[in-house]
């Protein structure tokens, strides 16, 4: 009596959903065989897709025919045995050298002649032809949703897939916190294991419920979703959803992850004030802090370089003491410093200056739509140029990016100028308060204050030679470069320079 393998394969893909579960398969197949009095010595399941050759349980099945275990197959159609033409051909193969006697399906019916392999080749082409039919159609909707600026897959952390518009929106309870945790990491004080606990105090976490894996918090912080692009298969394209941060905002996140990949060395401030600081002007690498005490007991903090460099020689020897190192930060600090008189005076003319700016506003906004307008021409023209085979995909792919992203910077200005006007003056008046409360900083002597206030002033804070150096930001150099005799003064020829928004940009 002639021996059959029975054959079951259900895939969770979306083409084959309404497919019979393995269950029913199973059931239907067992019935059918009492039916026709089949002899089954072996069942075989597996739930894997049949569009690529490769399935292990089904390159089984076939090597225990070719050793003559089983001269027949029971399946419910052809289209669960292959969908691509390699196992097609080698079921067909198997028939035409007698490996394969009989094929019997519910569904189908066969016969091993070579009318009978004809129409089973068809089948199986069939198959072949509804999958590959089915995933253009896939893509051709996955490319629409694209340039209708739609993700075409599952919204990310922060955000849900609305089910009646089909769109994504922001997740109340989450996006908030998402937003929270970008930010923070964006400042540059947290490494990737304290935004993973950072997280999970704010209750974001895995799906077991504990903190999220490190690599999937990775993909959130590079994912460029948050600030309203999509990617997808390495291109970008302009998103239709709400951004969560701006543009600035992720490329600060970038730059943190390169900075804090690995966690360091909790140090506490009372310990040592000013580690962390600054980097040797010699070699660039970190200032580091050690104690020494005197034979009669007292304690003294020396700053120096760690010379852990391996390719540049380091040419600092000179070590600096922490009294000395707290007298040059409350130098610097008081040379970029704002006296209360000039606080009072400036204020005085943004007043001013705010009611000159009304008329600038239409301008200015005017300029960015059109910058806009200019971007989407190219944008045109580059997809344009690719259709007609002037540019080979990863080349359109790279220019096309570089767009997309000018693109999205011009419209977040876009969007911060019409809800927050020409804020140029905002930022003047938070400078004005930030240099004056310098000037507090040092009255009040906390050195702690002036250190965090320098970080933001500035940058490139280098120790050469037991001296205290770095570079100010631009409204700070107005400051820096004044005679100490001006600061008594009227600031009137810092107002001109102020005035200038150049100067802020």
């Amino acid at each position: 009596m002639e021996k059959y393998f029975i054959y079951c394969r259900k895939s969770s893909e979306e083409e084959e959903r309404q497919i019979l579960s393995i269950e029913a398969q199973l059931q239907e197949l067992r019935d059918f065989a009492r039916q026709n009095d089949l002899m089954i010595v072996r069942e075989f399941t597996e739930s894997r897709t049949a569009k690529e050759p490769g399935r292990p349980i089904f390159n089984q099945m076939l090597l225990e025919i070719e050793k003559g275990n089983a001269s027949g197959i029971l399946a419910w159609n052809p289209d669960r045995l292959a969908r691509n033409s390699v196992d097609g051909g080698r079921v067909i193969y198997l028939v035409d050298t007698g490996k394969i006697t009989s094929l019997k399906f519910p569904t189908f019916w066969f016969e091993a002649t070579p009318q009978g392999k004809f129409m089973l080749s068809v089948a199986f082409g069939q198959a072949k032809y509804y999958t590959d039919n089915l995933r253009e159609n896939i893509l051709r909707g996955i490319r629409q949703k694209l340039r209708r600026g739609e993700l075409p897959s599952k919204a990310p952390l922060g955000y849900f897939n609305e089910p009646r518009l089909r769109t994504i929106e922001p997740n109340k309870k989450t996006f908030p916190l998402v937003k929270k945790t970008l930010e923070f990491f964006a400042s540059g004080e947290f490494s990737l294991t304290k935004i993973q606990a950072k997280m999970f105090s704010l209750g974001l976490v895995g799906k077991d419920g504990n903190k999220m894996a490190l690599s999937s918090i990775q993909k959130i912080l590079t994912k460029p979703f948050y600030y309203g692009v999509i990617s997808y298969d390495g291109e970008l394209y302009q998103g239709s959803h709400k951004p969560m941060i701006s543009k600035e905002t992720f490329d600060k996140i970038q730059v943190a992850l390169k900075d804090h990949s690995k966690p360091r060395k909790k140090r506490t401030e009372r310990e040592l004030k000013f580690l962390g600081f600054a980097k040797c002007g010699s070699c660039g690498y970190a200032i580091t802090a050690e104690r020494k005490f005197k034979p009669s007991g007292r304690e003294y903090v020396y700053y120096r370089c760690t010379h852990k460099s391996k390719t540049q020689n380091c040419t600092e020897r000179k070590f600096v003491r922490e009294e000395v190192l707290a007298q040059q930060i409350e130098e610097l600090c008081q040379t970029v410093s704002l006296p209360d008189e000039w606080k009072e005076k400036y204020m005085l003319q943004i007043k001013e200056w705010e009611n000159e700016e009304n008329h600038s506003s239409a301008v200015f906004a005017q300029n960015l739509k059109e910058k806009i307008e200019y971007i989407k021409t190219r944008l045109d023209r580059l997809s344009d140029a690719y259709l007609d085979g002037a540019l080979e995909l990863e080349e359109f792919k790279e220019k096309k990016n570089k767009l997309i992203e000018q693109k999205a910077e011009f419209e977040e200005k876009l969007r911060d100028f019409e809800r927050k006007g020409n804020h140029w003056l905002e930022l003047l008046k938070n400078w004005i308060y930030d240099a004056n409360q310098a000037e507090n900083f040092v009255k009040t002597k906390n050195f702690s204050a002036m250190r965090n206030f320098l970080k933001t002033a500035g940058s490139n804070r280098i120790l050469l030679g037991g001296k205290l150096n770095m570079n100010f930001q631009k409204q700070y150099n107005l400051l820096l470069n004044l005679p100490p005799q001006a600061r008594r003064e009227a600031p009137s020829e810092a107002e001109e320079i102020a005035k200038n928004e150049i100067w802020w940009t």
